[in-house]
């Protein structure tokens, strides 16, 4: 009886270092992200990977965020650095982008879930990110809709049709 009852609270107690270990795993990652060492940070991510339906909500949308924004500057994004049109992305270069394309749109759905998911300025990060990764798939002047910006926290415009209102003023 006594080893029955010593079983069950070891396999509690290693249940819950599980856990720690994968969002210490994750603190270690974004840390990776942060300090510009994006090939550590995505092993690290993708070792994750399988275990994400172990996080709660709020770092599942952190992860999203993190790989997606960690993919998009392995594409050759850079924030400091003005854009070059004149290189050609390579293969490799796209098949980031269209991850981070993935992830950021995930972490995006995932913050429309339970607002307050991501930092505020996350989200004007991946904003911005969604913005220049659409134009890949939708063509030049394609954005994130002003309505989905609005519910993501971006701050997107709300105004009604003035050619609605000059129409009724005729």
């Amino acid at each position: 009886m006594r080893t029955i009852f010593v079983i069950v609270l070891c396999a509690a107690a290693l249940g819950g270092v599980g856990c720690t270990t994968y969002v210490s795993d994750l603190d270690r990652a974004q840390q990776h992200f942060q300090t510009n060492q994006h090939e550590r940070a995505l092993a690290l991510f993708r070792v994750l990977e399988p275990d994400m339906d172990s996080f709660d909500h709020a770092d599942r949308a952190r992860y999203a965020y993190l790989r997606g924004m960690n993919n998009y500057r392995l594409s050759g994004h850079n924030d400091d650095a003005s854009s070059d049109d004149s290189a050609s992305p390579t293969e490799m270069d796209k098949a980031f982008r269209a991850h981070a394309r993935y992830w950021i749109g995930l972490a995006r759905a995932l913050e429309q879930q339970k607002p307050g998911s991501l930092r505020p300025e996350w989200k004007a990060k991946a904003n911005s990110a969604l913005r220049d990764l659409n134009q890949d798939v939708f063509g030049v002047g394609v954005f994130v809709d002003d309505e989905d910006s609005v519910a993501f926290g971006g701050g997107g415009a709300q105004e009604t049709s003035n050619s609605d209102s000059e129409e009724d003023a005729e």
